[in-house]
């Protein structure tokens, strides 16, 4: 295996403007959704969120993970190709997003390949602290449960800590009263997808 299996999400109108170029986000699931079953995926996170959204508006690829492994880098960069060129993507406006182990894929896939991403939002996840320095130019809203008991708030709150202290553009949105779902009501507010769409590579829209 060189990619990833993956579905992904056009709007009703993509195919209304053949030379409009779309935003993009690429999304990543946990541990409970890999397997050879995309429904799996489809049922949970930004997915499960589209299921009665005809007019988003962004394109959304989600692969989805073999049973018993984990997100790698190289194959997450090659299934990027693979959507790229299935895609009228904008690819100043590609975006990353996913939650616990899709998280830890977030924080892992942005801080080695920063310059592919114009916003991140990993939720419930964490990363390493020593590559930082590489988000420092990627703006980032991060998203945990307070009372989390699979994935420790720490896991988030030390990759904010280590890229504000470099000077990144980091947000962190804590929810109080959340234990480990904290994307159910993450991917169903709005204010994520405007957030997103301020953003694109080189520079604010």
């Amino acid at each position: 295996m060189n990619s990833y299996p993956y579905h992904i999400y056009y709007p009703a109108s993509y195919t209304s403007d053949p030379a409009k170029k779309w935003p993009l986000i690429l999304s990543l699931h946990g541990a409970g959704e890999r397997g050879e079953n995309m429904e799996l995926v489809a049922k949970q996170g930004l997915p499960r969120y589209l299921e009665d959204k005809p007019d988003f508006p962004f394109v959304v690829a989600y692969p989805q993970c073999p049973k018993g492994t984990y997100w790698l880098v190289p194959l997450l960069n090659n299934w990027l190709e693979q959507v790229l060129a299935e895609v009228n993507a904008d690819e100043s406006r590609i975006y990353l997003t996913g939650y616990s182990m899709g998280g830890y894929g977030t924080w892992r896939w942005a801080s080695d390949n920063p310059e592919k991403f114009a916003a991140i939002l990993p939720i419930c996840g964490g990363g390493d602290v020593n590559k930082a320095h590489n988000l420092v130019h990627t703006p980032i809203w991060a998203f945990h449960g307070k009372r989390d008991n699979i994935v420790p708030l720490d896991e988030t709150t030390e990759m904010v800590i280590a890229v504000e202290a470099l000077g990144g553009n980091v947000k962190l949105t804590i929810y109080p009263d959340l234990f480990h779902d904290s994307w159910t009501v993450t991917y169903n507010n709005p204010a994520i997808y405007d957030w997103l769409l301020q953003h694109k590579r080189n520079g604010s829209a």
